[in-house]
């Protein structure tokens, strides 16, 4: 703390540290916004897995047992809700604040006391969520995309609560991206040109744009839901000459570019510890950049894939369709870039490079059920299914997720300045692993089926498989208390870290990714 205490002094216009909360509460550092960001991503990461596992429990077999249905759809709600806007997007954001300044030669953020407040609200917005929970009526119970006339005519009281938090959830998202942007554009070091910044930076940069574009989108659609419920508006109300399938267009509006911004900062992450592990330069660098701003820019014309079965017109569903398949083509491109880095590298299997591995393929998995579900013809036979479900967890779960946990451990010994226990975090790898896979796997099956979602009971004949999943989500619920135990573990001394922890990498964590040499593979690529 003393040498903290020092570096603070230095910069303190009153000559005196400030120490314990306020500290923490007054911070414009952009590491103690990151640590803080990160924290706060690990608490409701868990708060929201605990509501997984009440919903895991109640489908261990058929039948009602634990939770009444209203309360199970709360859960479900609920889950979704804090793991996207309270565990996957801060977390990218405390992982940008950390490493974007020290990725470009930055002293900090831009825009240091925006960072602070961009913080700040976060606690509030999910204390006001899970406040919701204990209203009369009970908690948001319409699914976290909220259709209405769900969430407008046949809700309770807490909407109003859901509304807000979820408005001050996007605030916060806006300001970071705002940061992230003017930082990125403002404070790179002399030298740093555009193709010069790390993917991990252009990521974000990218991801920051996406923010902008579509939090707002976001805030109309609460908003219209808000007046609907409260102030006699019948935007999504046939009665009134509104339409309940112009809420999902604007929903998705909102939805499609947000799945890309909790998987796009993955991207960079792993193009940064892949050649790390590789010992070789970035197979691919300008491909990488391009294919990260074309699936940005194609995310905005596929939204209406989540709606095949509204009853579009024929041109449009084929439309939808095909723009929806595209987006497999430049994340085709980077899945052959990582795989290309690696190949004839000198590979080692540190945890953050087997949260990597881990990542790329079931990423990919994710990728080609994803793929299934744009075919229109046969998303009649998915929709609302299990096979939904298990194709979105596989991207966010063992895609964003595990990328997170792989920066964790990968920038562990920068942040804290000591190595983390590798057994331990070998143990919450292959735990995580195994379990993963046998929480989500199993649901395609279910899902092709026809077992639907977002129920609390099921027929007779999904039992064998609702208790494998059920087993596979509470093993991996626990796996990650070893994460958390080897996180404190290492904030709290262990070995000290040697100024490149990844030694072996001879400085490639930090390469500056320009174009490699030309060689012909026969003899490997020099670094310079």
């Amino acid at each position: 703390m003393s040498t903290v205490a020092g570096e603070m002094d230095h910069n303190d216009h009153h000559h005196h540290a400030p120490s314990g909360f306020t500290r923490w509460l007054f911070t414009t550092n952009h590491k103690d916004i990151g640590s803080m960001y990160l924290w706060f991503s690990f608490i409701m990461f868990l708060v929201g897995g605990s509501m997984a596992m009440v919903i895991r429990a109640e489908l261990f077999q058929p039948g009602l047992q634990l939770v009444d249905p209203h309360f199970f759809n709360q859960m479900t709600t609920v889950h979704g809700l804090i793991m996207v806007f309270g565990a996957v997007m801060p977390a990218f954001t405390g992982l940008a604040n950390w490493m974007v300044p020290l990725m470009i030669g930055a002293p900090d953020m831009a825009l240091p006391r925006m960072n602070n407040w961009s913080f700040w609200i976060l606690p509030f917005a999910f204390a006001i969520l899970l406040a919701s929970l204990f209203m009369e009526g009970g908690g948001p119970a319409f699914g976290w995309t909220f259709y209405a006339p769900l969430s407008t005519t046949y809700s309770s009281d807490s909407t109003a609560l859901f509304v807000f938090s979820v408005h001050i959830m996007g605030i916060s998202s806006i300001m970071g991206a705002i940061n992230v942007i003017v930082t990125i554009m403002n404070m790179r070091a002399p030298g740093m040109t555009y193709m010069k910044m790390p993917l991990f930076v252009w990521t974000w940069f990218i991801t920051a744009f996406l923010l902008i574009a579509v939090m707002p989108v976001l805030a109309g659609a609460v908003t219209m839901v808000l007046t609907d419920k409260y102030f006699g508006t019948s935007f999504f109300d046939a009665a009134g000459g509104g339409d309940p399938v112009l809420f999902q267009h604007i929903f998705w509006f909102f939805g499609h570019p947000e799945v890309y911004i909790m998987i796009l900062p993955s991207f960079g992450i792993i193009s940064a510890i892949i050649p790390a592990f590789s010992r070789k330069r970035l197979f691919g660098y300008s491909s990488m950049v391009y294919a990260t701003a074309a699936i940005a820019g194609l995310s905005f014309i596929v939204w209406a894939h989540h709606m095949f079965t509204t009853g579009m017109p024929v041109a449009a569903e084929i439309f939808f369709m095909y723009a929806t398949m595209l987006i497999s083509v430049p994340t085709g491109v980077k899945v052959f870039n990582w795989v290309a880095t690696m190949w004839r590298g000198s590979i080692t299997f540190e945890t953050p490079m087997l949260f990597a591995l881990a990542f790329v393929i079931l990423f990919t998995i994710g990728g080609f059920s994803g793929l299934m579900l744009a075919i229109t013809p046969v998303d009649f036979q998915y929709h609302d299914t299990y096979f939904v479900v298990a194709h979105f967890h596989y991207v966010l779960v063992s895609g964003a997720i595990f990328s997170i946990m792989a920066a964790a451990y990968y920038w562990l010994p920068k942040w804290t300045g000591h190595m983390y226990d590798e057994t331990l975090a070998k143990w919450h790898f292959w735990c995580s692993l195994i379990s993963v896979n046998l929480l989500f796997f199993p649901m395609h099956f279910a899902g092709l089926a026809g077992m639907p979602r977002r129920i609390p009971d099921y027929s007779l004949q999904f039992a064998d498989i609702n208790q494998i999943v059920s087993i596979g989500g509470f093993a991996f619920g626990l796996s990650q208390l070893i994460f958390l135990w080897v996180v404190i573990k290492c904030a709290r001394g262990g070995e000290k870290a040697p100024a490149k922890p990844w030694e072996g990498a001879e400085g490639l964590e930090w390469t500056v990714p320009s174009p490699a040499p030309y060689h012909t593979f026969e003899t490997p690529p020099e670094v310079k």
